[in-house]
């Protein structure tokens, strides 16, 4: 033994550290560098969904807190506190932006996205969007960096709203928002009008 306590992972060790942390402000998670103690059955859905062994977890300020110490390296991702980092599985997405609003038109367009959570992240050079294409079916997934390096898939019902606010640029349609534009598709991808 090298003398080190050996820490073994729990929701409930998580939650205590968690709430720890959070009184203070928000988790300083990139100062915290803890040895990895392995995974725990934790599972965020594609829908934004969290599971702990196999059971939704219902209440929301439970998973709110968990979100507060959800940290990426690469596309694995973990629980982190001060003494603990274990690693959870995500389907696709941590997050789900299931509205935005709309403030301005054109190049001075501001696109403000709400996650399931509760975060806002206004899509510009900090928070860009991103589509990712299906190989083979050509289906798209966009995607909007909410803070860190954490994303949420855009839902279908705002993908839809988008869409409808696209322009064409330099061969790309796609959507302004913070003085950035974001193509979505190429322009000549795009199904012709009859």
């Amino acid at each position: 033994m090298s003398g080190q306590n050996t820490v073994t992972p729990s929701a409930k060790s998580l939650i205590e550290a968690a709430k720890a942390a959070k009184a203070r402000g928000t988790p300083p998670l990139e100062k915290w560098n803890p040895e990895f103690c392995g995974d725990l059955d934790m599972q965020i859905k594609r829908d934004g969904t969290w599971f702990y062994q196999g059971t939704p977890i219902g209440r929301i300020e439970m998973v709110k807190l968990f979100a507060s110490i959800l940290w990426r390296e690469g596309d694995d991702y973990f629980l982190k506190t001060p003494v603990e980092k274990v690693g959870i599985t995500v389907e696709d997405a941590p997050f789900v932006a299931v509205d935005f609003e709309v403030e301005g038109a054109g190049e001075a367009q501001q696109l403000r996205f709400l996650t399931n959570l509760g975060d806002v992240a206004e899509a510009g050079p900090e928070h860009p969007i991103r589509v990712v294409r299906d190989e083979e079916t050509g289906e798209p997934a966009p995607y909007v960096l909410v803070r860190r390096n954490l994303e949420a898939l855009i839902d279908r019902k705002s993908f839809y709203r988008l869409v409808d606010l696209g322009a064409h640029r330099d061969g790309w349609f796609g959507v302004w928002s913070g003085g950035e534009f974001f193509g979505i598709i190429p322009s000549e991808d795009l199904p012709q009008e009859s």
